[in-house]
């Protein structure tokens, strides 16, 4: 059984992927910093479906939980053969009325702590020369968004990353690509309201927002061999809202 680490697994995208790879024979990681309960119920979700996996609490801002909880799954399964960089939070403000503190935590958990999730396990995936590391962007990551720049810089952040230990590590057999979605219904944007819903369906060509299985299912594609040759890239799935 080969072994699926989510960093940021205990809700929303994460939580959905979680179970796609556990439902595919996956054993699951779930990554959580201040969600147990939530971590918690997916873990059961899993087992009640017959997978199996652990949850590891890690605050991914901080490099030295990421690596000790990489050192746990190491420890206990041996092998890393898929990382997904799921963790990640939103705030919505005017760059010019946005707090230190907010753009501070923005960075260090989207973008610093994408880069240490990459960093540790990057380590692991070389010794081994495999692995498949997937990183969650954002659609806004790629065009930007009014009132979320610093959001959106994390995301571009990101997918300039994924580009980047492309080039590095796939000469170890190690394929890096990144997913950005669109829309999607999470807790994340609880806080639009029905009309601001309403108007970006509007504006999608598909005429809906997308569900947390749109991006799951791209993950375990992504993670699979018949996507062998893909690496560097940057899947879209915003329903044709960014093209």
């Amino acid at each position: 059984m080969k072994t699926a680490v989510i960093f940021g697994g205990s809700k929303g995208i994460g939580a959905e992927i979680a179970r796609e790879f556990a439902r595919n024979n996956y054993f699951v990681v779930i990554s959580y910093n201040k969600s147990k309960s939530s971590a918690e119920n997916v873990l059961q979700d899993v087992k009640n479906n017959g997978g199996d996996g652990i949850i590891i609490k890690a605050d991914i801002s901080n490099y030295f939980e990421v690596n000790a909880l990489v050192d746990k799954v190491v420890l206990l399964r041996k092998t890393i053969d898929v990382a997904i960089m799921n963790a990640g939070i939103s705030k919505t403000s005017l760059l010019i009325d946005s707090s230190i503190e907010d753009i501070q935590e923005l960075v260090n958990t989207n973008l610093l702590g994408t880069i240490y999730c990459c960093k540790a396990i990057a380590a692991i995936m070389c010794s081994q020369h495999s692995g498949k590391i997937i990183n969650i962007a954002s659609m806004w990551g790629e065009v930007g968004a009014s009132c979320e720049s610093v959001y959106s810089a994390t995301k571009g952040g990101i997918i300039a990353l994924t580009k980047s230990l492309a080039k590095e590590l796939g000469y170890n057999s190690i394929n890096v690509n990144a997913i950005s979605p669109g829309l999607i219904n999470t807790d994340m944007n609880a806080h639009l309201s029905k009309q601001d819903i309403s108007d970006i369906i509007d504006m999608t060509p598909s005429s809906r927002i997308g569900n947390p299985s749109d991006i799951a299912k791209a993950a375990i594609w992504l993670a699979s061999d018949d996507a062998s040759y893909i690496n560097g890239q940057v899947i879209s799935i915003n329903g044709g809202f960014v093209i």
